[in-house]
């Protein structure tokens, strides 16, 4: 997976577990209350009216069955017309069972059981015997119909009791509740097969409001993406009359007003550039004049007046500046058009060093700790440029001591690439802190109190150009025991869309950019 495609995955994870997930879980979370309140409500107003009607029922009969069978009684009964008069009661109805009781009869206690495996004297709650036997003054009929819910063997049923007369016998039903059970049992799964179902069709709801929602969030993010990475051409479809509409013209006018900025700063860039450009090669030729008039009077410096050699070697000092300012500005314009290229070789790290530090008188002023087998694929001119800034600049600012250049191979595993490191150590007293990061700006001085110094301010930053033209960098870094130390890391292969034969300007054969004729590179601030 590509880094811009992990990048498109992690922002699309974003934006699920932020506003959609969250809008998908309110509404699922407000569907399941406002179901589950529902449903509930709704079971719960079922099982009493359920409850309530099977209970009545049952009551109803038994109340209107107990009093028939006991008008017929006389005052003491027998036992036997008890269980006449149980088996009449619950011949007819199958739904309850019963128990008759006479205390103090004809034939003493006499208990009638009609289903003694189902429903015997002992399965009915002592409270209930108590609230049947208890005389009432206030109303007219002293004796009542109670009733309780009670569960025999994890199964519902009713137990029923009432005293007829006054000292007579007493009756108790049980009625069974095990299908209205059934039935609410029912309506409880389906009351929650509906919930769900709720629930799921708010969640799918969402996600289709969600993404009506957020498909103008996630075009007006994608196209901020792209103006971001510099498409200012960038537009959104301007669709309603809504936030989001309004939305939508506020950055188009933004990206609009963008673009003509961008547009603008452009061409003054461009025109910038092209007044450098045209400024270098109009001096270019007058320069050229001049030095060859400097380099005689030079020649003839010994044999001047002694009041004029000084001036004379002013003017040749300064004319050799000029000119490399020239140079400098002729590469920078370069390098700013992308015009820049390179002529690959093979190259000698170590041998490349040696003509460098050679060549610029360089040789005692220099320790080079390097293999002399260490070789890579580079612009032999182009390094020569970074290499005479980094010593030219170290040996400067070294306060007069020797420069340590060590080379060395890394394999950079980020990359997947083998790199040749270059360090250039002095013993100076290092960079400032807030120097350092600015230390590879064009024209950057350190201190505003010597603007005018032998290095142009180019010298580094156009160092930093060709490594990145190889495709490698540098850095700069203070080293522990003091002093400054710059780190050159250059691949051994450059990248392949670099490797050209040809280089704009090519006749120039000198050290554009670097150090030049044994002379120390470009200033480095400090």
């Amino acid at each position: 997976m590509t880094r811009r495609a992990r990048g498109r995955f992690i922002r699309s994870a974003l934006r699920l577990t932020s506003l959609r997930l969250r809008l998908v879980t309110v509404f699922a979370l407000v569907a399941l209350v406002a179901a589950v309140s529902v449903s509930g409500i709704a079971y719960w107003l079922n099982r009493d009216a359920v409850l309530t009607r099977a209970q009545n029922s049952a009551l109803k009969d038994f109340s209107q069955a107990l009093g028939d069978g006991a008008g017929g009684l006389p005052e003491d009964p027998a036992c036997e017309m008890l269980r006449d008069m149980g088996t009449i009661m619950t011949s007819g109805n199958q739904t309850y069972q019963v128990v008759l009781v006479d205390r103090g009869g004809e034939d003493g206690d006499c208990v009638i059981e009609t289903a003694p495996k189902s429903f015997r004297l002992d399965m009915v709650p002592a409270s209930l015997v108590d609230a049947v036997h208890q005389r009432r003054e206030d109303t007219e009929a002293p004796y009542h119909l109670y009733w309780q819910r009670v569960e025999i063997d994890g199964d519902p049923y009713l137990i029923g009791g009432a005293q007829v007369i006054d000292g007579g016998p007493t009756g108790y039903l049980l009625a069974s509740l095990i299908p209205e059970r059934d039935d609410l049992n029912s309506l409880a799964w389906s009351l929650g097969i509906a919930t769900a179902l709720a629930v799921i069709g708010s969640a799918l709801l969402a996600q289709a409001a969600a993404t009506t929602v957020l498909r103008p969030v996630a075009r007006l993010s994608n196209a901020a993406q792209r103006l971001g990475e510099g498409k200012l051409h960038t537009r959104l479809e301007e669709r309603g009359a809504d936030e989001l509409a309004e939305l939508s013209r506020t950055f188009n006018a933004a990206a609009e007003s963008l673009e003509r900025r961008v547009e603008d700063l452009r061409a003054r860039e461009a025109a910038s550039r092209r007044f450098v450009a045209d400024m270098s090669h109009e001096l270019r030729t007058p320069m050229t004049a001049i030095t060859a008039v400097t380099d005689v009077l030079e020649e003839e410096v010994d044999s001047l007046d002694p009041m004029v050699a000084p001036a004379v070697q002013l003017v040749v000092s300064e004319t050799r500046r000029l000119n490399s300012l020239v140079e400098n500005l002729m590469e920078v314009t370069r390098f700013d058009a992308g015009t820049a290229k390179m002529v690959l070789d093979d190259v000698n790290i170590a041998d490349q060093l040696t003509h460098c530090i050679d060549a610029r008188a360089w040789l005692d002023a220099v320790e080079l700790d390097a293999d002399r087998t260490i070789t890579a694929r580079l612009d032999p001119r182009r390094l020569d440029v970074i290499l005479a800034n980094l010593i030219g600049n170290a040996l400067k600012h070294g306060g007069g001591r020797s420069v340590r250049v060590s080379v060395r191979e890394e394999s950079d595993e980020a990359l997947g690439r083998d790199d040749v490191v270059v360090e250039v150590a002095d013993q100076g007293p290092g960079i400032p802190q807030e120097v350092l990061p600015h230390v590879f700006d064009r024209f950057y001085k350190a201190s505003a109190s010597r603007p005018r110094s032998e290095g142009s301010g180019l010298g580094l930053s156009i160092a930093l150009e060709n490594a990145h033209l190889h495709g490698g960098e540098i850095s700069a870094a203070n080293a522990p025991g003091g002093g400054a130390v710059f780190t050159l890391r250059l691949p051994r292969q450059p990248p392949s869309e670099n490797d050209e034969d040809t280089d704009t300007d090519g006749g120039d054969d000198g050290d554009g950019g670097g150090a030049e004729g044994g002379r120390p590179g470009e200033e480095r601030s400090r």
